[in-house]
């Protein structure tokens, strides 16, 4: 290939075609980047503009330049860091045992049948069961701290988790499957050969939801339960009417939520590099 490369330069580079479709993709990449920024300073303007004017009383919904201050404020008392890292670590913690939990019991379901055909009704009914209703009862079953509302997290993406990534394994297709078993495979490697890795877009997927299933465990379960973090500060502007302070802490949790989204894709993306 290094000689065909140096004698014949034309093969070790892309054809025209090819070249301009990789343009094609890069520039759409950038305008759709492009545009997102705009419509995200354009909103932050209009808000901004809107406040100034008296438009929208700035006291209740208030305004970037404010929400800036406030930033500043709270990083100066030394504060700011600590709640965003509480939070990130209750949220990291809860979406990582509901990822992993959540896979584990699905293919505990796929390899039994039977277990499968008795758990069916209990999560049907556990999905549909409102979570946020249980969290005064982890508080006095667990206690009032961190690991009430990590429990309260798995509450409230394990169960989605668990359907997600059950409902991928039936969707395999059977021939393969069975393709499998006639050469005489067994069902470990059934899982390991081929489930496993042709679930993959739908595990992915499943991260994708429970990164927004995760944030809202966490800050329900500082909202019942928290000396410290994002959901605490929520609840404390708002009994104080300090709506900076709540606008401040929504602003944050957008930025955190969206960061741990980009890095589900960067994951996938790793994944899918590592394996072509």
């Amino acid at each position: 290939w290094i000689f065909m490369s140096n004698h014949f330069p034309e093969m070790s580079t892309h054809s025209p075609e090819h070249q301009a479709y990789l343009r094609k993709v890069r520039q759409e990449k950038i305008k759709v980047r492009v545009t997102q920024v705009l419509i995200l300073a354009a909103a932050l303007g209009l808000w901004e503009i809107c406040a100034r004017t008296q438009i929208v009383d700035p006291f209740i919904t208030s305004q970037p330049s404010r929400i800036v201050k406030t930033m500043i404020t709270l990083h100066q008392e030394g504060v700011l860091l600590h709640h965003i890292m509480v939070t990130c670590l209750e949220t990291i913690v809860g979406f990582t045992l509901g990822t992993i939990l959540g896979t584990l019991i699905a293919i505990i379901l796929w390899w039994s049948e039977f277990i499968s055909k008795v758990a069916e009704p209990y999560l049907v009914v556990l999905n549909s069961l409102p979570k946020i209703a249980l969290g005064p009862i982890f508080i006095v079953w667990i206690g009032a701290g961190p690991a009430a509302i990590i429990v309260m997290t798995l509450a409230i993406s394990l169960i989605v988790t668990i359907l997600e990534v059950l409902n991928g394994f039936l969707s395999i297709d059977q021939e393969k499957i069975k393709l499998v078993y006639t050469f005489g495979g067994t069902k470990l490697q059934v899982m390991t050969k081929v489930l496993l890795p042709a679930s993959f877009p739908t595990i992915v997927n499943a991260l994708k939801i429970n990164v927004g299933l995760s944030w809202v465990g966490v800050i329900v379960g500082e909202f019942l339960v928290s000396k410290a973090g994002l959901g605490y500060l929520i609840v404390y502007g708002g009994q104080v009417f300090k709506l900076d302070l709540v606008m401040t802490s929504v602003f944050i949790l957008g930025i955190l939520a969206a960061l741990m989204y980009q890095g589900v894709v960067l994951f996938e993306k790793w994944i899918v590099k590592k394996g072509n």
